[in-house]
């Protein structure tokens, strides 16, 4: 693909998804504010401390998102395993331990004067939700941007969303912990079976049973493209409800978004630059290198802001910090693909 068709890889939703975001920020402090018995009633709706409209639109989010992820693929792990490498090493051995040690840095050192340590220890622990959840879906047109193999990039997510399973619990509960913030294995634990086990499970019940009776081009083609509009939707509402909720939180700490921002935006280019890097070294060609770096660089923000209201509340500064992800990571991210598209020379 020519690096001037790549572009065409991206929807117009996904190009502008900070835009987007931006908007139902508007739309949800607008709510908050004048409508606060909305998400007074929404909150009320909730077991065991999740929110269940809030689990259905990330159900309506993740679970097309899974459908994507064809599980046949790892039977090719063993071939080329360099790529995957640098994939496993940087999304779970660096990557969730440097987001911690920037934004900590950030939160109570350089940014002491303007957060409060109570926030700013919330705020620590979305960004730590965030750092430990690799991506699993915009990372299809990241690789897709920057020329990526996408047999190569179906198995590096694939992997991605197995070790998911075993890693982001501890990971999370080791790091949160480091913080100061208590939580319970059980919500973990109940976190990750809601949105990552159930959509997981479904995603690959409806992919087998769907190419069976229709076959794969009708899969690949027709049915998945179904969810589309339903994933933009969940995602949209979610974050109508999210910032409804944080409208008091918001609306006291304005500067908060942009502070928030700092660390995130320094962690994803710190992240790429290793993966690239560290692809480089070990000359991968660049149709791996690039979508490795990505998967590193971005993250799982969908899982990340689920788990985050699941363990502090719609209306936790956590929260709020997971969401900020969804803000900067679209605009970072396309430069980065920019920046990966004119060192391509250099993998050849």
């Amino acid at each position: 693909m020519n690096r001037e068709n790549r572009t065409e890889g991206i929807s117009s939703f996904q190009k502008y998804l900070s835009v987007w975001v931006l908007l139902c920020m508007a739309v949800g402090i607008l709510t908050g504010k004048f409508m606060p018995a909305v998400p007074e009633f929404l909150d009320k709706l909730s077991v065991a401390g999740i929110s269940i409209p809030i689990a259905v639109l990330i159900w309506v989010m993740i679970y097309p998102m899974m459908l994507k992820v064809d599980f046949q693929s790892i039977k090719e792990v063993g071939k080329n395993p360099k790529g995957l490498l640098v994939t496993w090493v940087v999304n779970w051995l660096i990557k969730p331990f440097t987001m911690y040690a920037i934004s900590s840095f950030f939160l109570f050192t350089v940014f002491k004067a303007f957060i409060a340590p109570e926030l700013a220890s919330e705020y620590l622990a979305g960004a730590v939700l965030l750092g430990a959840a690799p991506c699993t879906a915009m990372v299809f047109v990241w690789s897709t941007l920057t020329g990526g193999n996408p047999a190569y990039t179906v198995v590096q997510v694939a992997t991605n969303d197995l070790i998911i399973l075993i890693a982001f619990v501890p990971i999370v509960k080791f790091l949160l912990g480091v913080s100061n913030v208590t939580v319970p294995y059980s919500t973990l634990f109940i976190s990750v079976g809601l949105f990552v086990v159930i959509p997981l499970a479904g995603g690959i019940l409806t992919r087998v049973r769907m190419i069976r009776s229709r076959g794969q081009a009708y899969f690949e083609n027709v049915f998945i493209h179904k969810f589309d509009n339903a994933t933009t939707a969940g995602l949209l509402l979610t974050l109508v409800l999210i910032f409804a909720s944080q409208t008091e939180v918001i609306l006291s700490n304005p500067v908060h978004i942009i502070l928030i921002a700092v660390p995130l935006i320094l962690q994803t280019v710190f992240i790429f630059a290793i993966a690239y890097g560290a692809a480089g070294m070990l000359k991968l060609s660049h149709d791996i290198a690039a979508p490795a770096g990505m998967i590193g660089a971005s993250n799982f923000f969908e899982l990340a802001v689920a788990v985050a209201i699941a363990l502090f509340g719609t209306s936790s500064p956590a929260a709020l910090a997971t969401t900020v992800g969804v803000l900067t990571e679209v605009p970072v991210m396309l430069a980065l693909c920019r920046f990966a598209n004119r060192k391509e020379k250099r993998f050849q």
